[in-house]
């Protein structure tokens, strides 16, 4: 008896089945290759290069993880995807993930209907993703008044940091 290849397997993948692939098999436990007897790694960070953090404002709000409750849970499952792939597999390009300049990236995420959104981000000195603004884009460059208010918050971060 020879074994032959189904059809499906001739097929090329498409983005959907590499994104439902990628979901399901990062999520899993990576086994540590540390060696016995050496500490686990740090909660946030297992099998992350970079966890992804909300940006604080002074007063104790998260913009960004508010912006996130008012969408849909689909889009939210999207966009969360693609914040995993950047965790996951950082440093990403595109389409996932471009520099916008100043040390700010962008996770591209397409949601249904055609629309689009966008979350900003930078790496800090602790190595983590500060999602520092989201918003779904209505025109072809990135809003002025979007990217200078990632800035802001960047800045704002970064002194607290100190």
């Amino acid at each position: 008896m020879t074994f032959r290849p189904s059809a499906p397997h001739t097929q090329e993948l498409s983005p959907y089945m590499y994104r439902m692939w990628y979901t399901v098999s990062v999520g899993k436990k990576p086994k540590s290759s540390r060696g016995v007897g050496t500490p686990p790694e740090p909660l946030e960070r297992q099998g992350k290069r970079v966890p992804a953090i909300f940006y604080c404002t002074e007063a104790g709000g998260e913009p960004v993880r508010e912006w996130l409750r008012g969408l849909s849970p689909e889009d939210r499952k999207r966009i969360g995807e693609d914040v995993k792939t950047v965790e996951f597999g950082w440093p990403i390009g595109m389409p996932v993930c471009r520099p916008l300049g100043d040390g700010i990236y962008e996770v591209r995420t397409t949601l249904a209907q055609n629309r689009i959104a966008r979350m900003l981000f930078y790496i800090d000195k602790q190595g983590r993703m500060v999602l520092l603004h989201g918003f779904i884009k209505k025109t072809q460059k990135t809003p002025d008044e979007d990217l200078n208010l990632a800035r802001r918050n960047k800045n704002k971060h970064q002194r607290g940091l100190q």
